[in-house]
């Protein structure tokens, strides 16, 4: 009989229940006092855990184990060893120290590191993070690790979010202490990432060097239909697709991963998973490995996942949200309007902290989600613009206007109250329509950043949303902090008139797909950063590098290098995208077309045979068109390789980047036009390579 889900779930992690059921007492509190107030766990603990940890994966049929981390990459990294230790009569025994769990040492010389370290400078470590539990997956005891240099540099993404949690936690509750709430002793921030995905069929998928070389289609003419008729979104589940989805969420409860909610999307073959929140960290590692998962599972079912932002030309792409918030100790979340005074207090003060930190270092968080692929997404009528702006709603924003001009606030009808500083009508979670044009929404307890690519870590965004409101409570703090208790009810209502007037600009509540809100954004003065080499040099800005480097997210050589890396791998993307295209109409699509002028040639020649005076001007036309076409494409191809020649050639990385960006793709659309309109005059009997119409219709 098969497992319950509640059984399913969470059987193959070494979560709470099982240190409880495994470890010795004092073991037991030792470990989960170093995983929620961050306190060095001692190395006999950690030997005691080893073997605990080793028993339980045994049991559950592991041989290995590997530190899992995750370098400056999308993707994650491992090394396996097993757990096997030679006796010297010819057997072993199963073995696994507490030194081995701690620390790992792979090779780090080939992982980006943005010339922190020098190729030959081989060694690397892996520290093991017990907040986020281990887990066993292909018979392997996966160990959640940070990654960082011989030197100790980090060279990861896990440990600048830990940082950036840390420094958040370590400020919210100095505000809370002095706003009076001094029974907090941690803020936690929390991440709901809701994941997009496009399903083809395996066999089309190996048919298209696109795909698998780049992860998009850089050339193809749309379908006949494509998501004009409205009926893909929220539609019947395809017995394909469904059968896909009750395995992957099956193999993500196994995993502790709390896989929700599942549908189709707006663009055919196009779905979404949500799972519900959890602790930042540990909903960055259980993304990675949803995007892993997902693509096993596909491919299990004779599909291949394509989680790039921007798959097919002509239909909405896939992004993520990131749903954001911060939970203290006690449970209470600091997003929630709440019901009485010194809630709403609070819940004001870090609302507004919000706003100013999301003004402050907008370029920040735009650069956060920057990469080749999302450049292709973002303002494309289909997701958030480039320009980064909150959505709060009507009500919430005749809050903060009632703040700022100091008067009473009614709410629909309802008796006025004085807003003050501690009274906020209590109100109904998501009272307003939800803002789908808007990058960052207020959603009734939470802000849902919607810019995240559908490829991206989402540590990359929560790393500078936590560090840049810590920021700003951390100036709250220093306005506040020497306030004597009587007066500070109206210090923090001055201080909350006194930041909406200056970051009110940030706030917009309308359409943000329209040419007015970007001729307004400009007059408001906000940043509309188009594409990745326009953001990207932001990041090492004095104000940026001061703010990542001031509260330790990152030294400043961590910074830079992460810099040297963004540009190196969009400028990597595009050269890929570049020499594929040409490949795929140099060497499928020409001979394509040559074959049918050909084949068109022979029946016009073998309709004069026949009939000497019959008109083959229907023939002649086609073959005009196709000569024409042809002769464009072998154009485009010499100004595209000559281009990418010279993008190559420049020394500067910037420059590199934005030669690509402005004279390399540029060429590629124009190339992708002549080589669509070519695609479709062809017969389908004709192409190298599977249509739209296969590709998202077939499952």
């Amino acid at each position: 009989m098969a497992p319950s889900i509640p059984e399913l779930y969470g059987s193959l992690v070494f979560n709470d229940k099982i240190m409880r059921t495994k470890l010795p007492k004092d073991v037991y509190k030792a470990l989960r006092k170093t995983i929620q107030n961050g306190t060095h766990l001692e190395l006999d603990v950690a030997n005691s855990v080893a073997v605990a940890m080793k028993e339980w994966a045994i049991e559950n049929g592991a041989t290995h184990y590997t530190h899992w981390f995750q370098p400056m990459t999308n993707f994650t990294a491992e090394k396996h060893d097993s757990f096997i230790s030679p006796t010297g009569d010819g057997q072993v025994i199963m073995e696994f120290s507490g030194k081995e769990l701690v620390k790992g040492e792979p090779d780090a010389s080939s992982f980006p590191s943005g010339g922190l370290r020098a190729t030959f400078e081989a060694r690397g470590y892996t520290a093991w993070d017990p907040t986020s539990p281990a887990f066993i997956k292909d018979r392997t005891l996966y160990i959640p690790t940070a990654f960082c240099s011989y030197s100790g540099e980090a060279l990861d993404k896990k440990t600048p979010l830990l940082r950036s949690m840390d420094t958040l936690n370590k400020e919210a509750v100095k505000i809370l202490h002095i706003i009076g709430n001094k029974e907090v002793k941690h803020v936690t921030t929390t991440v709901g990432p809701e994941q997009e995905y496009f399903l083809v069929d395996k066999e089309l998928y190996n048919q298209r060097k696109d795909l698998i070389f780049c992860g998009r289609t850089l050339i193809g003419a749309p379908a006949p239909k494509g998501q004009e008729m409205e009926d893909h979104y929220f539609g019947t589940l395809k017995p394909r697709v469904s059968a896909y989805m009750h395995e992957l969420d099956e193999e993500l409860w196994k995993l502790g991963i709390p896989a929700k909610t599942k549908h189709n999307e707006v663009a055919p073959a196009q779905h979404e998973l949500a799972p519900v929140f959890d602790t930042t960290n540990v909903a960055v590692d259980h993304n990675q490995l949803t995007m892993e998962v997902m693509k096993k599972v596909a491919d299990k079912h004779g599909m291949v996942c394509l989680l790039n932002e921007k798959p097919f030309e002509g239909i909405n792409g896939s992004g993520k949200h990131n749903n954001w918030s911060m939970i203290t100790d006690g449970g209470c979340n600091l997003l929630d309007p709440g019901k009485t005074p010194a809630e709403n207090t609070q819940f004001l003060v870090f609302l507004v902290a919000v706003i100013k930190a999301v003004d402050d270092y907008a370029d920040l968080l735009r650069i956060s989600v920057a990469g080749a692929g999302n450049d292709h997404r973002l303002g494309a009528n289909e997701a958030p613009p480039a320009i980064v702006s909150i959505f709060l709603g009507d009500e919430l924003t005749e809050v903060l206007k009632a703040i700022e001009n100091d008067e009473f606030f009614s709410s629909h009808g309802a008796v006025q109250m004085d807003i003050g500083a501690t009274v906020l009508p209590h109100f109904v979670k998501d009272n307003t329509d939800r803002n789908r044009t808007s990058p960052f929404a207020f959603t009734g307890n939470k802000f849902e950043f919607r810019m995240l690519g559908s490829s991206a870590s989402v540590a990359n965004p929560n790393i500078i949303l936590n560090t840049a409101v810590a920021e700003v409570l951390r100036q709250f703090s220093e306005k506040l902090k020497d306030v004597p208790e009587g007066e500070m009810e109206k210090a923090i209502h001055n201080l909350l008139k006194e930041t909406i007037l200056a970051h009110r600009r940030i706030v917009f509540n309308g359409n943000g797909y329209t040419d007015e809100w970007i001729e307004e954004a400009e007059k408001r003065g906000l940043y509309n950063l188009k594409s990745t080499p326009d953001a990207l040099p932001h990041f090492v800005s004095e104000k940026n590098a001061a703010l990542l480097t001031g509260h330790k997210i990152f030294t400043k050589d961590e910074l830079h290098s992460r810099y040297e890396i963004k540009l190196e791998n969009y400028v990597k993307t595009l050269h890929i995208e570049s020499n594929t295209m040409a490949e795929m109409i140099q060497k499928d699509l020409l001979p394509s077309v040559t074959a049918y002028m050909e084949q068109i040639a022979r029946t016009a020649s073998l309709k004069k045979s026949v009939v000497p005076d019959i008109s083959v001007s229907s023939e002649a036309g086609l073959l005009t068109k196709l000569t024409a076409l042809q002769d464009a494409m072998t154009e485009g191809l010499k100004v595209l390789k000559a281009d990418t020649a010279k993008a190559e050639a420049c020394e500067d990385m910037l420059e590199k980047a934005k030669t690509y960006q402005s004279v390399v793709l540029a060429d590629m659309d124009t190339l992708r036009k002549s080589a669509d309109e070519a695609e479709a005059l062809i017969p389908e009997a004709l192409l190298p390579y599977p249509t739209y119409g296969k590709l998202l219709f077939s499952i």
